[in-house]
């Protein structure tokens, strides 16, 4: 059975962008995620600006979802972000995508803002399904939605972005092992390999296989060497879309080249 494949839909708002048009994109998020990390002088842009292409990319080419935002979500892709940390890059592409107004990125990290440092679910934030932050936990919320979703008869898929510092935690292999077990075939997780978390270097700490180790838990793996190249990623993505066909179980590994670590 398969587990994990993915499936190359198109956004219904505004699909089939040019390649100049993404990365137009991704030149305004890289400076909505600047103009509120500085305003409040605290946040995390590292991250932030790295994932901007696989964001922007993900949320105009790939997912196929509604801006008039219903938490059930039936009928439409689900993003799940669980490395939270990263939220101005989140907030940005959602109010860049008719979530909900520009203007509002502004508020960002403010008292009595929706937009705080790690998205919650209590502020009622259109497009934020879970509250993220406590690494690790973002691949077992993505599987029981992914549940879900087979469950309901509903054939739309499920992405899910995680770090690679956050795959030191236990409870992401336990979710990948139960995956591999079920043959979930409606779930696409990412990973950012960007070699950095709080402690240092990630091969200061664990040592790094991670292709090898989703493989033998069954996952199939397509990487993309170059996480901040347009291009690469939707070339990896077309690629992906052609195995998915043949049912390859897949899972991306997304790289960022270092540029903005």
């Amino acid at each position: 059975m398969p587990l994990c494949y993915l499936i190359f839909t198109l956004h219904i708002h505004n699909c089939m962008n040019t390649i100049q048009q993404l990365e137009n994109t991704v030149q305004q998020v890289r400076r909505d995620i600047l103009r509120m990390v500085h305003k409040v002088n605290s946040g995390h842009p590292g991250g932030s600006l790295g994932c901007a292409e696989f964001f922007v990319v993900l949320f105009n080419e790939i997912m196929n979802y509604k801006t008039d935002f219903e938490m059930d979500g039936v009928g439409e892709d689900l993003f799940f972000l669980s490395n939270g940390h990263i939220s101005p890059v989140y907030y940005s592409v959602l109010a860049r995508s008719g979530f909900f107004p520009v203007e509002e990125l502004q508020t960002f990290r403010l008292l009595d803002s929706r937009l705080q440092g790690h998205p919650t679910t209590h502020e009622k934030l259109p497009g934020v399904r879970i509250a993220s932050g406590s690494l690790g936990q973002g691949m077992s919320v993505a599987l029981g939605a992914a549940a879900a979703k087979k469950l309901n008869q509903d054939n739309s898929l499920i992405y899910s972005l995680h770090g690679d510092g956050e795959l030191q935690e236990g409870q992401n292999w336990e979710a990948i092992m139960y995956a591999g077990s079920k043959g979930v075939d409606n779930l696409i997780a990412t990973i950012d390999v960007n070699g950095k978390q709080i402690d240092g270097s990630t091969d200061d700490v664990s040592t790094w296989a991670i292709s090898r180790k989703v493989s033998a838990f069954g996952w199939k793996v397509i990487t993309i060497k170059n996480g901040n190249d347009i291009s690469s990623i939707i070339d990896g993505l077309n690629q992906a879309k052609k195995k998915q066909i043949m049912k390859t179980y897949l899972c991306i590994i997304a790289y960022r080249n270092g540029q903005w670590s």
